[in-house]
């Protein structure tokens, strides 16, 4: 197995092809920075649907737990046709750190394994509410890629508690081919790739402040020394 990365320049970014439900021997094969895209099927789950199965011990929908163990925190931009079907043609990612403490008992009753989502969480939540669930966690790659991510989008296969969640909250269940890029943020070890670069980023930073000439006129709070900063 190839050493995890210490440094950024250390990151492959492999591109990596999952068919879902994901396998634990292909979770356990990501790397931090691999470049992933996903084919088969996946729900997505946030804030309402965490509620109803995490909160108040709602079951999963028949089926999706033994269907797919991928979870997209999302938003779908989701339309009827005339024939009464759905279409999902852009997806809106939220950013996963508002899900906290639910996570580890969400792993407990989804069977998730593959939680894609935006901006990821710390190293301390993947060690404590992936790592034991051998989970990983992925995340879109900036913004504005809704409609770019669509295009993966092959088709509704089921939604649930619409009427009661509305689109925005309600679980989709979509058939998608290779639907990406996504990045491996966290990985089965609890290590982050945002953390990596955030590590490296900061014991570089002394050189920003190298050799800047001082202010001749200043607000409260700026400094040209790191060590000075008021923040």
């Amino acid at each position: 197995m190839t050493p995890a990365p210490t440094r950024l320049e250390d990151v492959r970014m492999r591109d990596v092809h999952l068919t879902t439900p994901v396998s634990d021997a292909a979770i356990a094969g990501l790397e931090l920075g691999d470049v992933v895209y996903l084919s088969g099927v996946l729900y997505t789950a946030r804030e309402g649907v965490y509620r109803k199965v995490v909160d108040r011990g709602v079951p999963m929908p028949p089926g999706v737990r033994e269907t797919t163990n991928v979870n997209f925190h999302c938003s779908p931009a989701a339309a009827v046709r005339p024939d009464g079907s759905y279409a999902v043609e852009a997806v809106t990612a939220t950013a996963s750190f508002r899900f906290g403490k639910s996570m580890s008992r969400w792993f407990e009753r989804s069977g998730a394994k593959v939680i894609v989502g935006k901006a990821g969480l710390t190293e301390l939540a993947y060690r404590e509410w992936f790592v034991p669930h051998g989970a990983v966690y992925l995340t879109t790659v900036g913004y504005g890629m809704g409609a770019a991510y669509g295009q993966g989008i092959r088709r509704v296969r089921e939604v649930h508690w619409l009427a009661e969640l509305g689109i925005a909250q309600a679980m989709w269940v979509l058939e998608v081919e290779r639907l990406g890029p996504f990045l491996v943020e966290g990985d089965c070890a609890g290590r982050s790739l945002f953390a990596l670069a955030n590590r490296e980023i900061d014991l570089r930073l002394h050189e920003v402040y190298t050799g800047l000439p001082g202010y001749s006129m200043g607000r409260f709070g700026e400094a040209t020394s790191r060590t000075d900063e008021v923040v």
